[in-house]
């Protein structure tokens, strides 16, 4: 079945369908020049839909990340190229569990600057050898992408670090903002050369590269596409400083499924959404997605895990033995406190020295028996901080040391040059308590290496003098570090609180043995269970549920440049011709419109909502035609709608969502309910009273048949908050009254039971029935939830005895947007356009008639 996304605008106006070619599986092409892009949009890129199928169906996955897994060596002679997996790479780490029947590809950069000359070699061998697709980027393009966007700006404020002079971060800079965006497009192209996208996933990482799904899902409108954020997200107040936050936030919203490693980090997300975009979040049978535009967005939770089958095949190599043995030796009778960090400013480094220096000072029995090791790795960053951090790190050991030494005894040991890995296992597996005290950190996985390396092995034991004696361990963790929720079993500190970090490193020593052996068991079990492969199979198979409607769904593109997104909606959705509803009411002799009131004839953003002399004419207009019968749908109260519409004679209104009706002008209102006691309003009003003055921006509105507590102008995330309890509370003490406890748009709304604007289509049809008068054309319009139960009702009506058996049926809602209608007109505007239309051709039937 080809696809069907559709992004060509035009098309949808007409409510032709554009008709899409097989096209097969393209070959992939070597892209090898990187520019600075001018403009966001690429000429064409919103004329074509999703591609369709290939005849090979074969399941593949997609990793795009900033770098490829891969190591890459000039031989000796400067001839060619060597390259080799990394085995330390996440990206390839993920592959292992999800089997070998899945075919992965990868698109990213390399470490190492290859010659344009080169690219095109390059680029075949790597796409032979490996399935990767380099992207190779201009020293001069990936510097202000990199080093400019990413670790200036994105980096720093991710990790909470406002720019508030240019020494801080560094202040927001256009130019590296097109660079990110042109890196990303240039990455979108490299995904466009080789994507299969009816049936490859696409699964994005990181945060250099958030704008990427944006060009994906502009270029394949049902593309499969994941994005996992590894870094952490900041809260609203940190993000929303951010000058291009909204690009960032809808870009996002472009995938299907966002993943992070705590529910801090998604729920900072999911804030800043509702309070930059409008959009709320539900959690569904235990999924939390988002609705955006009739796609559902959905969210996960899950802390990346580790290879331990590559950290125990280290753990078994002689090197490691020997130097376990070695270091054993080096500090035999002391207690190795270990610390593993990049040189970075969020790393802790030096509160880490701080702490042991205040250790040594509290407790002097201490001295000349703790050791703290600690491994700084060099800096992924550059610039002014990192040479800051370096100096005080440098300082801090230094002193510690000439206070504390003694000849053959170093209290602080700061090793900077790079170690193998199999050294780096080593230190884990003598050091008695591993210290990771970030004060900001995405996850950070060296507290499960180290868990892993503490289980140990049967000669690893016996070199210790550990054989057949239970496993220990032992965790200082910052609570800012994600895998923090997920160590339970870990002492846990605010690394700024340096006599706090003090006092848990001496617990961690003095702590009894079994305690910490239990607190071992603990932890090893949760990270033995939850490895990468595990992380990745679950966030693979939540990916696959999230797009598995992708084919059931019509997609149209709307939107330019980072503004860009795709509505989802029934495939026979479409825009209401005016032409064709003309027609269709010329020819037809017994018709039924309904229409709704704001929103619909008069604008949401409107202060003043009374009905101008335009909207009264047009309902004259219409009433004044015999043929047909003209309702009023409104939420309002009956008063102001009697006051408004006075001079529409034949008008019928029904009020308060149609408990309230009247047929005309002239006529009594009636109930469409049976509800006549209101007694329930003594219990529902003083909770509602209690709500808004704890709520700063909520009002009441009280209704003859309801009470509706509004929220729109309070603070969004206290009002959606206070929205939900004040919901549970009512529905809480009006258990046993007639009534039902609804929440919609900004408001909670309590009124008796069975009230709906589908009442009012279903009294209306039943009356034209009894009347002798069998509708063949059927108008209903509305625009947000309260319609659809209208909307059902007339659609409904098709195939039972109210309508004519050639009746034609028209529900239409405001906007393109998710709908029981089956057309949707754009905004008021429209609809007055296109009810003129119906009162002129009204007019002139009328004059026919007359001259006739």
């Amino acid at each position: 079945m080809a696809s069907r996304s559709y992004s060509n605008l035009l098309d949808l106006t007409s409510g032709n369908s554009p008709s899409f070619n097989r096209v097969g599986k393209r070959l992939p092409r070597v892209m090898t020049v990187a520019g600075l892009l001018s403009e966001i949009d690429d000429e064409g890129s919103n004329s074509v839909g999703s591609e369709g199928p290939s005849s090979i169906c074969q399941e593949r996955i997609i990793i795009v990340g900033n770098q490829l897994p891969l190591r890459a060596h000039r031989r000796p002679n400067q001839s060619s190229w060597d390259f080799s997996w990394d085995e330390d790479s996440l990206l390839l780490q993920l592959r292992d569990g999800l089997g070998e029947e899945k075919e992965f590809m990868y698109i990213g950069c390399l470490k190492e600057e290859i010659d344009p000359s080169e690219q095109d070699e390059v680029s075949q061998i790597l796409l032979e050898r490996f399935k990767c697709v380099p992207t190779f980027l201009s020293p001069e393009l990936f510097t202000k992408f990199y080093h400019g966007f990413c670790k200036q700006q994105l980096w720093p404020l991710f990790h909470y670090m406002l720019p508030l002079s240019p020494d801080l971060g560094g202040r927001f800079d256009r130019s590296l903002w097109q660079a990110y965006v042109s890196v990303n497009k240039i990455f979108a192209d490299k995904v466009r050369e080789v994507i299969n996208p009816e049936d490859d996933y696409v699964w994005v990482h990181d945060y250099h590269l958030m704008v990427l799904p944006t060009f994906l899902r502009k270029r394949f409108n049902r593309i499969k596409l994941g994005f996992f954020l590894h870094s952490p997200f900041p809260s609203s107040e940190i993000y929303r400083t951010l000058p291009v936050r909204d690009d960032i936030l809808k870009a996002l919203l472009n995938s299907d499924l966002i993943g992070f490693h705590t529910f801090d980090y998604a729920r900072h997300f999911l804030s800043c959404c509702s309070r930059m975009l409008g959009i709320g979040y539900e959690s569904k049978r235990g999924y939390i997605g988002l609705e955006y535009f009739g796609r559902t967005v959905s969210i996960k939770i899950l802390p990346v895990g580790i290879h331990i089958g590559q950290l125990r095949s280290v753990l078994n190599l002689p090197e490691t033995e020997h130097k376990v043995a070695e270091l054993m030796d080096q500090f035999k009778n002391q207690i190795v406190m270990l610390g593993v960090d990049d040189m970075d400013i969020f790393k802790g480094i030096s509160l880490k020295l701080l702490a042991m220096e205040q250790l040594l000072l509290q407790h002097p029995e201490l001295r000349e028996k703790v050791v703290l090791v600690q491994i700084a790795n060099p800096a992924r960053g550059r610039g002014k901080d990192v040479q800051e951090v370096q100096s005080e790190t440098y300082t801090t050991a230094k002193r510690i040391n000439e206070m504390f030494g003694r000849p053959g005894y170093k209290p602080v040991i700061l090793i900077e040059n790079p170690l193998q890995f199999y050294e780096r296992i080593a230190y884990y597996v003598i050091a008695e308590c591993c210290l990771v005290t970030a004060v900001r950190d995405g996850m950070n996985l060296i507290p499960y290496e180290y868990i892993i390396c503490r289980e140990s092995n049967d000669k690893l034991d016996e070199t210790l003098g550990l054989s057949n004696l239970p496993k220990k361990s032992m965790l200082v963790v910052s609570e800012f570090i994600g895998c923090s929720p997920s160590l339970s079993g870990a002492i846990r500190v605010n690394p700024w609180n340096i006599d706090a970090v003090a006092e848990a490193m001496d617990s961690a020593i003095v702590l009894a043995e079994p305690e910490k052996q239990l607190r071992h068991e603990k932890h090893y079990r949760y990270v033995s269970t939850h490895d990468v492969g595990y992380w990745s199979q679950s966030f693979l198979q939540d990916l696959e549920r999230s797009c598995r409607d992708h084919i059931r769904r019509r997609f149209w593109g709307i939107g330019f440049g980072l503004g860009f997104r795709v509505i989802a909606l029934d495939p026979n959705f479409r825009k209401l011709s005016g032409e064709h509803l003309v027609s269709s009411y010329k020819r037809t002799n017994c018709r039924a419109i309904l229409l709704d009131y704001d929103g619909t004839m008069m604008p949401q953003a409107s202060i003043s909502k009374t009905p101008t002399a335009e909207t009264i004419e047009i309902l004259n207009g219409l009433c004044r035609d015999p043929k047909n019968v003209v309702f009023l749908v409104s939420g309002r109260d009956k008063g102001t709608l009697s006051e408004w519409f006075a001079p529409c004679e034949g008008l019928g209104i029904a009020a308060e969502h149609g408990f309230f009706l009247r047929l005309k002008c002239d006529a009594e209102w009636e109930t469409c309910a049976s509800a006549t006691d209101f007694e329930w309003k003594t219990i529902a009003e003083p909770v509602m009273q209690l709500y808004t003055e704890t709520t700063d921006g909520s009002t009441i509105e009280t209704k003859e048949s309801a009470l509706v507590w509004h929220y729109q102008y309070a603070d969004p995330d206290f009002g959606s908050c206070q929205a939900k309890e004040l919901l549970d509370h009512l529905e809480s003490v009006l258990t046993n009254e007639p009534v039902s406890v609804k929440s919609g748009q900004h408001i909670v709304e309590v009124k008796p039971q069975g009230v709906n604007k589908g009442l009012v289509a279903d009294r209306l049809l039943l009356t034209m029935l009894q009347k002798g008068m069998l509708p063949d054309f059927v108008l209903c319009i509305g625009d947000d939830r309260s319609d659809e139960d209208m909307f059902g009702v007339i659609t409904n009506a098709m195939s039972g005895p109210s309508l004519s058996p050639v009746a034609e049926v028209f529900a239409c809602t405001v906007g393109k947007k998710p709908s029981k209608a089956k057309y949707y007109l754009d905004d008021t505007t429209d609809i007055i356009r296109m009810l003129k239309g119906l009162t002129s051709a009204s007019d002139q039937a009328s004059r026919i008639d007359n001259f006739s």
